[in-house]
């Protein structure tokens, strides 16, 4: 961004706005392109990959992980993005007998899980241009339209979580709501994953909920962190 635009964005005068760049420069943070642009240095991004590798995700979710283990019964999963991936980093099991089940360490495409696109729609405007044209298939029911993705995550994000309808395997539904820092980039998301036999009569907006709650949740303890 230039100045200009900066200043509007921060709400900062422009002479306010152009002494911090200034500052920054100075400490290495930011760099002055050639078109008279401001961006961030890869010692900004350093700084910020310290904070996430210093969060302890596992411990961070843990409570809420059980809580949506005892309210619902199903597998409870907690997933971080990785490339066009998500990675399992932590789950707990379901009891029942007829169930969903990933090991911890699996992963799964981010366009067709409910943690992938809970992670997908917050961090869309970053993701959109590399997803297209990776959409891989993988039931009846996976996306690999763009405009029809584009339609699911406006959704996903007006209704506060993401549902996979049986997108990555047939009859297996997730419900999703992603973790974010105080910025609002999704670093990971929580989800219950079940067979759409065990879907309980409370029906998937009451999953849903329960999911973007718990996320929600974990969200807030980062911030404070």
């Amino acid at each position: 961004m230039g100045v200009t635009e900066l200043s509007k964005s921060l709400e900062l005068t422009k002479s306010n706005t152009f002494r911090l760049l200034q500052s920054l420069t100075a400490l290495g943070y930011v760099k002055r392109k050639p078109d008279k642009t401001y961006a961030a240095t890869l010692k900004t991004w350093q700084i910020g990959r310290a904070l996430l590798d210093n969060l302890n995700l596992r411990e961070l979710a843990g409570p809420e992980m059980k809580y949506l283990s005892r309210e619902t019964g199903e597998a409870i999963y907690l997933a971080v993005p990785e490339n066009l991936m998500v990675i399992y980093i932590d789950k707990l099991d379901s009891p029942k007998p007829i169930r969903s089940w990933n090991p911890i360490g699996g992963s799964a495409p981010i366009h067709c899980v409910g943690t992938g696109k809970a992670i997908l729609a917050k961090n869309y405007a970053v993701l959109r241009p590399q997803v297209s044209g990776q959409l891989s298939r993988h039931t009846e029911l996976t996306r690999t339209n763009l405009t029809d993705l584009d339609a699911d995550m406006e959704e996903t994000l007006r209704r506060g979580f993401a549902i996979d309808r049986g997108e990555f395997r047939e009859r297996i539904l997730s419900f999703g709501a992603a973790v974010t820092l105080p910025s609002g980039e999704a670093i990971a998301a929580l989800g219950v994953s079940l067979p759409d036999v065990n879907m309980p009569e409370k029906g998937p907006d009451w999953l849903g909920s329960l999911v973007a709650h718990a996320a929600n949740s974990v969200t807030a303890k980062i911030s404070r962190t």
